[in-house]
């Protein structure tokens, strides 16, 4: 598998006249790739620049129309990776987007937090944005000849993720080593660049902690306490870490949504390699303890993934009563509830909580390895 096909890429059919294209996700996802063959595919005249080439930046972030003029002179469509590393890129853009409203203009970054900063606000109505994540099963999907294809890799995924280099790679020590590459050197790169963020050591600590409660109710102030820092130190790196795309916070289901966010939630990892990197545990499922918590990410953010290409425009919580059950996902859309229960293997059959019952009358749909492709793809 020398190249694998993304669910984007025919980047045509999302470039509108007078609107950046904005490309965002995670490190090494394949957002270069992406945008590099789509440079390659098509025949305008244009340019392919990235954001640590200190001329580019100078001009970009200069906010002088006769010097990006300039710039861009005869050129059709320009591409600019790593926007976020451009002082003000935002403004940039808006300034080719308004003047030369024929240009089409792609930008990749891989901080959300960072990208939204310098890009969100001077590019009101004038982007459309596209969120690349590790690769979805959906994408894969073409490149087994079945489905039973696909379901018999399903320990190498929960195990080594999904991340494109991972899913080329040849051998389980290649594996590894890509996978601790990026744990060690990517993974919190963009987080402690960013100036507020002092303490490498207690930021790592706290993922190592949610590495082990993955599908667990996560309280804020036991993770203070067990990695020595305040509350709001903890929330601010939650938060961080979420905006870098390492993990997804998932909140309860709740009629009153104030109270619903004060609650406990859950945290996911985006991918799994990363996650068992981060334990350093690469151990195959039958040594493991832990391939019910694994089971549940993996079908979380696969589904997560085909919700964010199918452009569903929902919500996903999580149930749990006062007397302890729970529903591990629950869609909410248009006030309609769907509700699922995810389960390795099928032990016994699913009894729905009573509670639950008061609440939606859609009853709780068992998602297991046998049917799970169902389910994400």
């Amino acid at each position: 598998m020398d190249y694998l096909k993304r669910n984007y890429d025919n980047l045509e059919r999302f470039i509108k006249k007078g609107k950046a294209l904005i490309i965002y996700g995670p490190r090494r996802v394949g957002k270069t790739t992406l945008v590099k063959k789509y440079y390659n595919s098509i025949n305008l005249r244009k340019r392919y620049v990235t954001g640590d080439d200190i001329r580019v930046s100078s001009v970009l972030s200069s906010r002088n129309l006769k010097e990006i003029t300039e710039f861009i002179d005869g050129i059709e469509l320009l591409i600019i990776d790593e926007a976020q590393q451009i002082k003000d890129i935002g403004v940039g853009i808006k300034i080719i987007i308004d003047n030369f409203p024929q240009i089409k203009v792609i930008a990749t970054g891989s901080s959300s937090f960072d990208l939204s900063q310098k890009i969100g606000e001077p590019l009101t109505g004038r982007k459309k944005t596209l969120l690349l994540l590790p690769i979805w099963q959906g994408e894969l999907s073409g490149s087994y000849q079945t489905k039973f294809e696909l379901k018999e890799n399903l320990g190498t995924f929960m195990i080594f993720g999904a991340y494109p280099e991972i899913i080329t790679a040849g051998s389980k020590k290649e594996k590894i080593e890509i996978l601790m590459e990026l744990v060690n050197s990517y993974l919190l790169k963009d987080i402690l660049s960013f100036d507020k963020v002092k303490n490498s050591k207690k930021l790592y600590d706290l993922l190592r902690l949610l590495a082990y409660q993955i599908g667990s109710e996560v309280s804020k102030n036991e993770l203070s306490d067990s990695i020595g820092v305040d509350a709001k130190t903890v929330e601010r790196y939650l938060d961080l870490l979420e905006k870098s795309f390492v993990i997804k916070r998932v909140e309860p289901y709740s009629s009153n949504r104030r109270k619903s966010i004060r609650k406990k939630g859950k945290y996911f990892f985006l991918d799994l390699g990363i996650r068992n990197g981060v334990i350093s545990n690469f151990n195959s499922l039958k040594d493991r303890n832990d391939i019910g918590a694994l089971f549940e990410n993996f079908v979380f953010i696969e589904r997560y993934k085909k919700n964010i290409y199918s452009n569903f425009y929902g919500n996903i919580y999580f149930w749990k009563s006062y007397r302890g059950k729970e529903i591990d996902i629950v869609e909410e859309i248009d006030g309609k509830l769907k509700a699922y229960e995810i389960k390795y293997s099928l032990r016994k059959k699913l009894k729905v909580p009573e509670e639950w019952k008061k609440i939606s009358k859609s009853g709780v749909k068992q998602i297991t390895a046998d049917n799970y492709l169902d389910f994400i793809l």
